[in-house]
């Protein structure tokens, strides 16, 4: 069985036929409301059954109550990778960062509408075998982890870690004592931080930078301040706002200086191709770098009814922000019509089309390896797409793959 196509869920949803996925349209469920007694991880704090050795979710057996910093929890990938765990992926051998998620009965306590780990969803799945990214994420106590790298088990493949914050009381602290104790015991493999902005304040962004992480990120998500509180926000009963996470996000391109902070952008929940490259720009003009994400439906989240990104808008956005993260181009070089549909790249057909050939643009976009400056270490596999229809590609795309990427494209701008 491959470790990205879960069998037992159903077929995930395909792009849409139509242009874009307008704001209208992509309208979230509300979130019910959740009984008193399973708020909070209610289920598993009562329970009580102390974790041994790996979890892996659905595993049949009543979920133990497993805390960060002793236990976190990886990908699907990450975890192949590791060693952890059996399984393939579709043409890639491995994933080259080891991405760690905190963890914690509770859970995250914020509620963002596309977002498989979000807080309405105690009332039906426990938190450690809740799906996220397409995938599940099995917990693995820590000191094996570091076990496993400080031996060189993962042969090198790792090309770094990155700790995934959640909206937590424990997520700060329990962040500083994972950076700390991997930078002791890995010190070869550098360190990504995904934050949680809600939480944090300049002086935790400068102490983790102190500690020796490497890059800091953060997951803005949403294109617009509306989209993001209307998604993520006020709107979803959800404690982040806009401004905080801009607010950090300044305060990270000062500490950590250029080409060493980011922030992730979902394409397709209802933002013009405008909007989300104006953000793309903005981060430009600092220093830092857009870490792109197409919208799937996740299975589980309040936008699991609704089409992933047509392919046409996410294949001009993706081209589009690597001409400005990584060829020096600029968004005031390019036209859009009366919609914000982007209709003209601003360059000479020719040199487009080297870009294009060349397909470094349509990978996976994160934080880098060792590979270069344009090649994401993070190449989370079908993280955003299934393999039968790939959105980002976690291995340089060739032949079919070109061809395929040329008529999404020639469906959109001329």
């Amino acid at each position: 069985m491959s470790c990205l196509e879960l069998h037992r869920h159903p077929a995930p949803a395909r792009p849409g036929t139509h242009e874009v996925n307008t704001a209208a349209q992509m309208a979230p469920r509300a979130p019910a409301p959740v009984p008193p007694e399973e708020r909070n991880g209610g289920r598993v704090k009562a329970a009580g059954i102390a974790p041994r050795g790996i979890y892996r979710p659905n595993d049949n057996i009543l979920t133990p109550a497993m805390r960060s910093p002793a236990y976190v929890q990886m990908s699907t990938a990450a975890a192949i990778t590791l060693g952890v765990m059996q399984g393939v992926m579709h043409r890639t051998s491995c994933t080259r960062c080891l991405n760690l998620l905190l963890t914690y009965p509770e859970g995250c306590r914020a509620n963002c509408a596309y977002c498989g780990l979000a807080r309405h969803r105690e009332a039906e799945r426990n938190y450690a075998d809740r799906n996220f990214i397409r995938v599940d994420w099995p917990a693995v106590p820590y000191e094996d982890v570091l076990d496993i790298m400080q031996s060189g088990g993962d042969a090198r493949r790792f090309h770094r870690m990155c700790i995934s914050m959640i909206t937590h009381p424990r997520s700060d602290e329990d962040t500083r004592v994972v950076l700390r104790r991997w930078v002791e015991r890995v010190p070869h493999v550098p360190v990504s931080i995904l934050s949680n902005p809600t939480t944090m304040t300049r002086a935790d962004v400068q102490e983790l930078y102190d500690l020796g992480a490497e890059t800091f990120t953060v997951a803005l998500d949403a294109a617009t301040p509306e989209l993001f509180d209307r998604t993520r926000g006020h709107g979803m009963q959800s404690p982040h706002s806009w401004a905080k996470y801009w607010e950090i996000l300044h305060a990270a391109a000062e500490i950590f200086g250029p080409e060493h902070f980011g922030a992730h952008l979902i394409v397709g929940m209802g933002e013009t191709d405008y909007e989300v490259l104006v953000q793309v720009q903005a981060l430009k003009d600092l220093e830092g770098h857009s870490h792109m994400f197409a919208f799937f439906p996740e299975r589980g989240s309040l936008m699991d009814h609704l089409p992933a990104v047509p392919r046409p808008q996410w294949r001009r956005v993706q081209l589009a922000r690597y001409l400005i993260d990584y060829r020096g181009h600029h968004l005031a070089r390019m036209r859009f019509d009366e919609t914000g549909r982007l209709i003209d790249f601003g360059l000479p057909a020719e040199e487009l089309d080297r870009v294009i050939t060349a397909g470094t643009a349509f990978r996976t976009s994160g934080c880098p390896g060792r590979e270069g400056a344009d090649i994401s270490a993070c190449d989370r596999p079908y993280g955003d797409s299934p393999p039968s229809d790939i959105a980002s590609y976690p291995f340089a795309p060739k032949g079919g793959d070109l061809r395929r990427i040329r008529a999404q494209l020639r469906r959109g701008p001329a």
